[in-house]
């Protein structure tokens, strides 16, 4: 943003380029028909999600090695672009980010396919402000700066609320930043709201310092967080990728019903970890979000009106063809 949003962790485009470089056949590419495993690398998923659990416990590879496949972990989860170029240099076969992100990415020329959705977190997102600031509401960013991620998750919750109230784009100051570095710009007071999502409203809600003006919810998001995968992955490891996402679904679900589990998976102290109302914050959120499922038609419908929006809004120059980034993941096998 999906992988819910509390899979990712902090990270920098320098950790994704820093993956192996090999090019030609990888290892990944070394299919289950020479008798070989098969190697599915993936950002280090961090301190909290499904995929930290299945990391620590096992059970991720557990369910990958019925397909002879297992996983090296390598960078580290965070924004999608970088991770979209790294996929395109044959150096990461899955990652994990919002629709908005995507159309960027699919601007390029992309070595991916999206084979998961999970629908707007409702909860987690929105435009966020310092209490006593006098910004309570979309209209009081006029003539104001708001920290948003270029093409991704916060340029389009800025851009969404502000056509949903009607206020010319030019109105508000975009003020571009990497999202892991926003946090310190926002609490000096340099810019005069973020817009953006989960993986860094809790941290701020939890100081009780901050409030949402706006939740993707009230201005009809329609941010969904998918799961790609490299293209020649797909195609010469369908049953890998099948099995993934079962796993991604199931886990999902406990997630959902069981919140506090995935939180804090390796250590529940130091910046990593989520703590008291911060932590309190995220249960709620994922408890309000959804489940890893397959891309539908209807979801295709709604990330191609995204699209639409972005190049009306001049983020991206022409509309991007989704439908044609989108795999069936319950036809492979």
């Amino acid at each position: 943003m999906r992988i819910p949003k509390s899979v990712a962790a902090l990270a920098t485009a320098a950790a994704l380029t820093a993956l192996a470089s090999g090019c030609g056949t990888s290892q990944a590419d070394v299919g289950k028909a020479d008798g070989k495993q098969v190697t599915v690398r993936i950002p280090d998923p961090g301190n909290s999600g499904v995929l930290a659990v299945g990391k620590k416990d096992g059970s991720l590879d557990k369910a990958l090695a019925k397909m002879h496949a297992k996983v090296e972990w390598t960078g580290s989860a965070g924004p999608f672009a970088p991770a979209a170029q790294a996929m395109n240099a044959n150096q990461l076969d899955i990652a994990t980010g919002s629709i908005t992100s995507g159309i960027t990415s699919l601007t390029q020329t992309p070595g991916f396919k999206f084979f998961t959705a999970t629908v707007p977190d409702a909860a987690g997102e929105g435009i966020l402000a310092k209490k006593g600031s006098g910004i309570d509401s979309v209209e009081d960013l006029i003539g104001k700066k708001v920290a948003v991620n270029q093409g991704g998750t916060g340029e389009y919750l800025l851009l969404k609320a502000l056509a949903e109230h009607d206020i010319p784009a030019s109105k508000v100051k975009r003020v571009y930043l990497r999202p892991d570095q926003t946090a310190a710009v926002f609490n000096s007071g340099k810019v005069d709201a973020w817009a953006v999502w989960a993986t860094y409203s809790v941290a701020e809600l939890g100081t009780d310092k901050a409030k949402f003006i706006v939740t993707g919810k009230q201005i009809g998001s329609d941010n969904y967080s998918l799961t790609a995968v490299r293209t020649a992955f797909a195609d010469q490891h369908p049953d890998v990728v099948r099995a993934l996402y079962d796993y991604l679904h199931t886990a999902s679900a406990k997630e959902k019903r069981d919140p506090a589990a995935y939180l804090n998976v390796k250590t529940d102290a130091g910046p990593q970890a989520l703590t008291g109302a911060a932590k309190q914050a995220q249960i709620g959120i994922t408890r309000q979000g959804g489940t890893v499922e397959p891309v539908t038609q209807a979801d295709v419908k709604r990330f191609q009106d995204v699209a639409r929006f972005y190049a009306e809004q001049k983020v991206t120059e022409a509309t991007v063809n989704i439908a044609a980034h989108v795999l069936d993941v319950e036809k492979l096998s």
